[in-house]
Formats: structure tokens, C-alpha cells, sequence
């Protein structure tokens, strides 16, 4: 896997990805998304993924999947997160909140490459909750 970074001025970076998609990351919160907040993005999209699988494959019906990110960070400089917690809004009709919770787990401990990687540098939590479309 390879990704280009370009610097576009200022604090601005473009990085262009092995299949050709663009994104815009900043040194500053102005100019795009900071590169921590891309990470977690990414933690929230892989697992994402997973869980509109997951629930796919067990017959549920979902018509939507929202996951909130709230992080800490160290104070001292490197500062890296040190929490992460992933929650889930699945939104569908009559989604059994045991296969959602299934998908979750299974997310968080077997599928998603970026949540598990960021377990080994910081303490990972996920919860969810289902509603009603």
C-alpha cells in the first residue's frame, strides 16, 4: 500500500492514495482535517465497514450506521491518544440489538485492521445503541 503527500502551501497537504482518491490534511483545522482526525475517521470508517457487513449478512434490516468519536490525547508533546471510544448509532427496523452488538465486537476484535492497531498505542472502547427507522 503506498499514499502521496503533497505539500499545497502553508499547512495545507493533499495525499493521494494507491487507488487515486484525494484528500486534503492540515497542520491546522482551517485549511482541511488535522492528521488525528483523520485517524480517527479512519478508526470510525473501517469499522464502519464491518458492522453494515456484518449486520448485512445477518439479515438485518439497517438504513443507517452513525459512529460517534470522542478521543483524549496526552498532554505532553508526542500527544498521542491515549482513549478512544467509537459509539454506534444503527438506525433500521426491528435490528436485533444482539447481532448489532456481534457486529461490534467482531469489528473490534478480529476485523478492523485500524481500531486494532491503535488498541496496541491506546485503550480502544466501542458501544452502540439501535433505533428505530
Amino acid at each position: 500500500m503506498q499514499v502521496e503527500v503533497k505539500w499545497q502551501g502553508e499547512l495545507q497537504f493533499e495525499a493521494t492514495t494507491e487507488s487515486g482518491n484525494k484528500l486534503v490534511l492540515s497542520g491546522d483545522k482551517t485549511q482541511g482535517t488535522t492528521p488525528m482526525e483523520a485517524v480517527l475517521a479512519a478508526a470510525a470508517s473501517c469499522s464502519s465497514v464491518d458492522v453494515v457487513s456484518i449486520l448485512q449478512k445477518a439479515r438485518q434490516n439497517v438504513s443507517g450506521v452513525e459512529v460517534k468519536v470522542s478521543a483524549v490525547r496526552a498532554d505532553a508533546v508526542p500527544a498521542v491518544f491515549t482513549d478512544i471510544h467509537l459509539h454506534f448509532v444503527v438506525t433500521g427496523i426491528e435490528v436485533n440489538p444482539k447481532q448489532v452488538e456481534r457486529a461490534v465486537d467482531l469489528s473490534a476484535e478480529k476485523y478492523c485492521s485500524v481500531s486494532i492497531m491503535l488498541g496496541h498505542a491506546a485503550k480502544v472502547t466501542h458501544s452502540y445503541e439501535v433505533k428505530s427507522a
